[in-house]
């Protein structure tokens, strides 16, 4: 009852119209008056903000912020975080190609939209990465690689914080995600971008084929997630990367078996 009541209440309140109406006063100058309390609201520290908080000219703006450099040393690993996150899960892979979070499974199919490319995975490993609206939403590249295949699927976004993993209607293989597969020295791999409720905003930053371990490719408009997931036999996590850890962007994620 309680999943079906918290569907319903989303598809009520996730349209385009709510959606524009989100997107539209972010991006407008009357919502830079929103900047402090959203920092206060959130307890977001402002210390490692590359730009004073004056120059920021809407809450959007301010959203999309950059770091000073030095707040995010990457580290001396084949796999590094590609954003400041909290860990939702990690593991596995469940029957070859399913994965899970918050009690519900996953068809990697689905996910990506190809049978074909989850089957590269099987018998992987995953790891589910959570950004709050308080977090630092630029995205990093985990590794050195050549991408060699990216595309966005879906349309349409519904919460991926712990209620919307939970209840939701499977939102990391529904919503608006952006698949890039990356060929790296310890095999293939994926960095999946899932779009969060209300803004579908999820913007490349490095249109070449090449990504360095650590270099900025995208950010989102949003709290939103980012799923990676691995080859069978190719890296393991380090002993200190489990379910409910904070972790920021450059950190020691996983290295090449």
């Amino acid at each position: 009852m309680k999943k079906k009541l918290y569907q319903q209440s989303i598809e009520l309140t996730n349209g385009p119209l709510t959606s524009g109406l989100v997107k539209k006063f972010a991006e407008s100058p009357i919502s830079r008056k929103f900047v402090p309390g959203y920092i206060k609201t959130y307890k977001i520290d402002t210390n490692d903000i590359e730009n004073p908080l004056t120059s920021f000219p809407t809450l959007h703006d301010f959203f999309i912020r950059t770091l000073k450099p030095e707040s995010r040393p990457i580290a001396d690993a084949e796999i590094v975080s590609p954003v400041d996150a909290q860990i939702e899960i990690v593991g596995d892979l469940h029957e070859g190609i399913q994965f899970l979070v918050k009690g519900q499974h996953y068809s990697l199919a689905d996910l990506l939209g190809s049978k074909a490319l989850a089957d590269r995975y099987r018998e992987g490993k995953y790891i589910v990465l959570y950004l709050s609206p308080a977090d630092y939403h630029r995205i990093h590249s985990p590794a050195n690689g050549k991408i060699v295949k990216q595309y966005f699927l879906g349309k349409k976004s519904y919460p991926v914080n712990g209620w919307g993993l939970k209840f939701g209607k499977s939102p990391l293989s529904g919503n608006y995600r952006l698949v890039s597969e990356l060929e790296t020295e310890f095999g293939h791999m994926l960095s999946v971008k899932v779009g969060a409720m209300f803004v579908n905003s999820i913007r490349l930053t490095n249109l070449s084929d090449q990504w360095a371990k650590g270099e900025e490719v995208a950010y989102f408009s949003f709290g939103s997630t980012v799923v990676l997931f691995f080859e069978k036999d190719s890296i393991e996590f380090y002993g200190n990367v489990s379910a409910g850890k904070r972790i920021y962007m450059g950190e020691a994620l996983a290295y090449m078996v």
